[in-house]
């Protein structure tokens, strides 16, 4: 290859060759019958044609003004084509590939471009999902979340179908079995009622048939809350001290209701025909397991008062949420002067056999004044009520591994709960979903095999990594808090411990297999299927009470499409099942997954800083390691965010912006981070390519396909429930509640000062 200087040196005596002939010249260059021309004679006909001298005949001035010509000519050239490499790396044009071009229809089909984003974002991203995506039947909401989780399930339903697999752990061929006794049809409508009834009769009977006088209450809630795992009264449970992150404890709580908040029992004027359903629905159980019309409805009813004085001493969630509050620890003895109408220690020695437990065992409390009350309420209730209740929780429990009545019944107490409309649902659905429950990591080794790559878990860890450092980065601009608590918390960020896809154990058959030794599954008995499995979380329940907590434990399943912060270990769990669309695909473009998964990663790691995960420390201690002066600051700051969703409302229904507050913090600031750490992708690695169609740079793809995430539809009925008893805030307020707090998103969609998506005053703490 030539050397610059070489070529510099050869340009001009090439330019003195090709000057321009004149028109005959050129024509008679263009007679070659192939096309082809020599050189020799088209130099030679240039220089007569226009008369210019060659090299070696110019003078040393031409020479030189030549060269300087040839040298600029050069620098020009390379200036163009620098600049065209630097605008190419900075407008780097269309993304085409199959991936980019089916999830740019994808996102321009959910949009409603009628609608002005900075009017109304949730509408301009989702309006045309919504309108192409009515209600299925049988649902009360639908969204994205759902659509995953529907496709998750089908990619289990053929793995547990799939007995041909030759390399199956025995936990895995459990988790079959378990699927294969529940699609057993047959043999649960040959039994009937009959497992239920016989084991109602085991644990002492109930007054279906007539007055009940036995005297046998401490017998009976020994029996239901140890083997059948309900909690009638109150629920106890194996968790990590909140005080004390490095050892577990028993946990005492309120337990929950029929009906899924006391709101449903106290506000009758607004919630009389959901009480009728739930009425009418405990007396068709009643009727399926013997009784006469007349017996179950006046035992039902006695049932049904009982239950509203316990949601009348319920304490709402809304005022819990201060732990440091709730939090009470005590010796187990002293539970019989808080609540004597329970037998304490031969109760708790049942729920947790086989571990040996003495009366100065603590305990943690989370329902003292709780606790009194419903004691006061046992000992003043008739004891065949408190019996019939009790075995109501069993019944309820039991309904859906029961025969087809039993389905029936519950089908439509739940079309009236949340409005859904009566479908033919698939028996697989419900079978997928239980064995996930009940074998989840068993079926989630054989998920994550066929499903989730080791690149992509690789792509997502750094992904996690780039979100963290993003919020400590905001940190350093939180001028609301001191540096010493500034400090704190960066720590505790850099402390957070992420899992990501699948806890480690389940690929390891040897492992996998021992953690369901002692899970017995028959494979044609379902209703014994599911009491083996009762048996077998009391075990290993009780098994953790005497062990350090593990933090490599996952409290969510591999296929899950969720995510969780847990903050008594300060830990973050994002399951394989959430690394599909619309949160994650590799071949997307970056603003894509930044805006889907990586605020699910941000919001989870906001959850450590929220009104609730702020109080524990680094270690996951309940603990006060902020200053005064940044607890007084934080509380003024999240004020403004609890009047924000105050003035929300769904179905004229307001929102309850001290309810959702942990959460909409999660959403504002993972929102944040994923786009600080977007931003910082890019200065790394230079814009990337647009979708084609959309008209939209990547940074308001950003923005998009985060709301996108939320597209939803829910009934009126589900949308009511989800006001009183959820701490999300619903899909919408999600989305446009976020961004009107984000100025980044005014600045990127162009929004003037005051219009909707773009208020002047912001609530901002992260």
């Amino acid at each position: 290859m030539e050397s610059l200087r070489e070529s510099f040196l050869h340009l001009p005596s090439q330019m003195c060759t090709y000057q321009r002939a004149t028109l005959e010249e050129e024509e008679l260059l263009d007679t070659g019958a192939d096309g082809i021309y020599h050189s020799s004679t088209v130099q030679m006909t240039f220089q007569r044609a226009v008369g210019l001298r060659c090299w070696a005949e110019k003078t040393n001035t031409e020479r030189k003004l030549v060269l300087l010509v040839c040298a600029l000519s050069v620098a020009v050239f390379i200036c163009i084509m620098s600049l065209g490499l630097h605008y190419r790396d900075s407008h780097p044009g269309m993304c085409l590939s199959e991936p980019c071009v089916s999830v740019a229809s994808t996102v321009l089909g959910a949009l409603d471009r009628s609608v002005d984003p900075c009017q109304d974002f949730y509408s301009f991203a989702c309006g045309g999902w919504i309108r192409k995506n009515p209600l299925p039947e049988g649902k009360s909401r639908w969204g994205l979340f759902s659509d995953l989780w529907e496709h998750n399930m089908a990619v289990m339903k053929n793995l547990l179908e799939n007995t041909s697999m030759k390399t199956l752990s025995k936990a895995e061929q459990k988790a079959q079995w378990y699927y294969k006794s529940c699609m057993n049809e047959s043999k649960i409508e040959e039994l009937g009622a009959k497992p239920l009834q016989e084991l109602i009769n085991q644990t002492g009977g109930w007054g279906l048939k007539g007055p009940w006088e036995k005297d046998n209450f401490q017998e009976v809630l020994r029996t239901v809350s140890a083997n059948f795992r309900t909690s009638p009264f109150f629920t106890v449970f194996v968790s990590t001290d909140s005080k004390s992150s490095n050892s577990n404890i028993i946990q005492v709580d309120q337990s929950g209701l029929g009906l899924p908040s006391r709101e449903y029992y106290l506000n009758k004027t607004a919630n009389q025909k959901y009480l009728n359903a739930y009425f009418n629905f405990l007396v068709e159980l009643g009727v399926l397991l013997g009784g006469s019309e007349e017996t179950s409805h006046k035992m039902m009813l006695e049932i049904l008062d009982f239950e509203t004085a316990l949601a009348n001493i319920t304490v709402p969630q809304v005022e819990r949420r201060d732990e440091e509050k709730v939090y009470h620890k005590i010796k187990a003895k002293e539970l019989a002067t808080l609540a004597p109408a329970v037998d304490w220690m031969p109760f708790l020695s049942a729920v947790f056999a086989p571990v040996v437990l003495n009366d100065s065992e603590p305990v943690v409390v989370y329902a003292k004044e709780y606790l009194q009350k419903v004691s006061e309420l046992i000992s003043s209730t008739n004891k065949s009520v408190l019996n019939n209740y009790m075995i109501m929780k069993v019944v309820r429990k039991m309904v859906s591994i029961l025969d087809q009545r039993f389905q029936d019944a519950e089908e439509r107490f739940l079309e009236a709960m949340y409005g859904t409309k009566k479908s033919c649902k698939p028996r697989w659905k419900l079978c997928v979903s239980d064995t996930d429950s009940a074998l989840g990591f068993a079926l989630g080794a054989l998920f994550v095999k066929a499903t989730f790559s080791e690149d992509s878990k690789a792509f997502v860890e750094e992904m996690v990594s780039e979100i963290k450092w993003a919020f400590e980065d905001s940190l350093k601009t939180v001028g609301w808090m001191d540096p010493q608590t500034k400090k704190a918390a960066k720590e505790k960020a850099d402390a957070i411990y992420n899992m990501v896809g699948y806890p480690k154990f389940i690929m390891n058959p040897k492992e996998l297999d021992k953690v369901f030794n002692d899970f017995d599954v028959i494979s044609d008995l379902y209703f014994q299927n599911v009491m083996n499995y009762y048996n077998f979380s009391a075990r290993v329940t009780a098994d953790q009470l005497r062990k350090a907590p593990n933090r490599d434990q996952w409290s969510l399943t591999p296929p899950t499409v969720n995510a969780y912060y847990n903050p008594t270990k300060n830990d973050m769990v994002l399951p394989a099942g959430i690394f599909q669309a619309p949160f994650y695909n590799h071949a997307w473009p970056k603003a894509m997954n930044f805006g889907g998964i990586g605020i699910v990663m941000g919001h989870e790691l906001t959850h450590a800083f929220d009104d609730q995960g702020r109080k524990y420390d680094k270690e996951g201690n309940l603990a006060e390691w902020w200053q005064n002066s940044s607890v007084e600051a934080f509380k003024h700051q999240t004020q403004c965010m609890v009047e924000q969703y105050n003035n929300y409302t769904i179905n004229n229904e307001p929102l309850n912006g001290k309810h959702t507050l942990g959460e909409n913090i999660a959403d504002n600031g993972g929102l944040r981070a994923a786009y600080k750490a977007y931003v910082n992708w890019i200065k790394k690695n230079g814009e990337e390519a647009t979708l084609p169609a959309l008209g939209m740079t990547n940074h308001q793809l950003f923005f998009v396909g985060f709301a996108q995430v939320w597209c939803s539809v829910r009934t009126p009925e589900s949308s009511h429930e989800g006001v009183i008893t959820d701490p999300h805030s619903p899909s919408r307020f999600r989305v446009i509640g976020t961004v009107s707090n984000s100025h980044e998103f005014s600045e990127h969609f162009g929004c003037s000062t005051d219009s909707p998506m773009n208020p002047r005053q912001k609530c901002e703490l992260w």
